[in-house]
């Protein structure tokens, strides 16, 4: 008497093979993927800590190789197209007067003074030369800069509203002459006025220079917003006696 007949195998059909090898390749990339980051993983945070710390000693890398002064100039000359940078403008409607003293008789008559004026709107430019020694110190996240005396350009006169007016005069003298004395030294007193205004500018001057050159750091340096410029001028007291360097060390 004839058994049971077999019981049929399942089949495998073609789409049933290809899923779990499909399956089996994702979880095997998965895998790899997982171990190949979990490796790269330390030197990525290595190499990116690098770098940081190497953007974040730019600025006083610069300083301990002695480039900061010369970059500075270029790009300053550059910027301003000559090599004085302007920083400040005085308006200012100017008064000069002149007394002239005469005597005749081998002195021993003296004449009535005349008393001459003159008044017209001066412009004075103030500027500071690069040609000449810009000292730059790093004092922390302070960049301390000394810079020139301050210089200005021949102050300009306002000639069409220049007038000249005889104050005090006298039938006994020559009064155009005095008008043409006091003429011929408006250069001088011109002159000495520029540099009596200077300390009018010189707050306002202090302001422009210092972000002028934090406007440069941020420029050159990954790292120089970091930084906030201190300005003194030559003819001050800290500009005297420049302190030694006070850089990070190497390993700092």
């Amino acid at each position: 008497m004839a058994g049971p007949p077999p019981l049929p195998r399942p089949s495998r059909t073609p789409w049933a093979v290809a899923a779990a090898a499909a399956v089996v390749a994702i979880l095997t990339a998965g895998a790899l993927y997982v171990f190949h980051s979990v490796r790269r993983l330390p030197s990525d945070v290595i190499e990116g800590s690098r770098q940081a710390l190497r953007d974040l000693r730019e600025v006083a890398a610069a300083f301990r190789t002695g480039t900061v002064t010369t970059v500075f100039h270029g790009y300053a000359t550059q910027v301003t197209g000559t090599t004085r940078l302007q920083f400040a403008e005085l308006r200012e409607e100017e008064r000069f007067e002149r007394r002239d003293s005469e005597a005749v008789l081998w002195g021993t008559f003296a004449l009535p003074d005349v008393v001459v004026e003159a008044t017209a709107p001066v412009a004075y430019t103030y500027y500071l030369d690069l040609d000449k020694e810009w000292r730059f110190r790093l004092d922390g996240k302070d960049v301390l800069v000394a810079v020139p005396l301050v210089e200005w350009n021949r102050p300009a006169v306002d000639v069409s509203a220049l007038r000249y007016e005889v104050r005090e005069g006298s039938v006994f003298r020559d009064e155009q002459v005095v008008v043409d004395r006091l003429r011929a030294e408006l250069t001088p007193l011109l002159d000495r006025r520029a540099r009596e205004h200077v300390p009018l500018v010189r707050e306002a001057g202090r302001r422009k220079v210092e972000a002028f050159v934090e406007t440069w750091l941020v420029q050159r340096f990954a790292d120089g917003r970091d930084y906030r410029a201190r300005v003194v001028f030559g003819d001050e007291p800290a500009a005297a006696t420049p302190r030694a360097p006070a850089l990070p060390s190497p390993s700092g």
